[in-house]
């Protein structure tokens, strides 16, 4: 299937993450210019010469994406080089402290919840009027499993997404009148270094990675995590002209018995 993407600019955030890269490699293979966020640019600096692509096709800012005034200035920068934007991934995500709601913090609420959900809604905010005047584009945002299951000691995460998808929600109603469809992925457990993390959280050093992943993917029917490279899959599709009738889905990519 010809996805159509060739071409069409694309701004991800957080690309230079596990997902985020996957994500960053996938469009470039498609042949989208791409507009690339991180927190450094030494981060940018290692992704973009290995995604295959010309200086005409990549280019990376710093952003802050807690910072409001830094992601409306990502949005002005990417318009100011590419001349537009086609497609949204509202990729930055943090998965906040393992531990009990007895040990949680304001600070590291706030911390989650505005990476997760204000950050999304900012970008969200500045893009869509470039998508509104042309009247066509997509957004994508990342949110989670966790968007619709309760995990115990995840409370920051887990209502973090929980509010995310309902954000899109909303978002994708206001917005697909006016030609641009708006959708979520929904991942489980995925390989990647904030998993890791979570493991070591969860376990520290009692349990093996190989034993961590036995257990987060026990409900998972084929036992394992997601890998970036097949969320970076869903968000092409719901990116793409061929879901443009498609809006508000969380797309699950869990490989749990749909409960939900």
């Amino acid at each position: 299937m010809n996805l159509n993407l060739k071409d069409k600019v694309v701004l991800i955030t957080g690309s230079t993450g596990g997902i985020g890269s996957a994500i960053a490699r996938a469009f470039a293979a498609e042949g989208s210019k791409l507009a690339l966020s991180s927190t450094r640019q030494e981060k940018l600096d290692r992704l973009i010469p290995g995604l295959g692509v010309d200086d005409g096709h990549a280019k990376g800012f710093v952003c802050d994406a807690t910072k409001e005034e830094q992601v409306k200035k990502l949005v002005d920068d990417t318009v100011a080089a590419y001349g537009t934007i086609d497609i949204v991934v509202c990729n930055a995500g943090y998965e906040g402290k393992v531990c009990p709601v007895s040990q949680q913090s304001t600070e590291e609420f706030e911390k989650v919840y505005t990476l997760n959900v204000y950050s999304p809604m900012w970008l969200m905010k500045y893009a869509s009027p470039v998508l509104v005047e042309k009247g066509a584009g997509s957004i994508v945002v990342l949110a989670s499993a966790g968007s619709y299951t309760p995990t115990a000691t995840m409370q920051a995460y887990v209502s973090s997404k929980y509010a995310v998808a309902g954000l899109t929600k909303c978002v994708a109603q206001e917005l697909m009148p006016q030609g641009i469809h708006v959708n979520y992925v929904c991942p489980g457990p995925v390989d990647t270094d904030m998993m890791r993390r979570i493991e070591f959280d969860t376990f520290g050093d009692t349990k093996t990675h190989e034993e961590a992943e036995k257990i987060f993917a026990s409900t998972a029917l084929d036992k394992r995590y997601a890998r970036p490279e097949e969320v970076a899959n869903a968000v092409l599709f719901l990116a793409s002209d061929a879901t443009a009738h498609t809006t508000g889905m969380g797309f699950n990519l869990d490989a749990i018995v749909p409960a939900h």
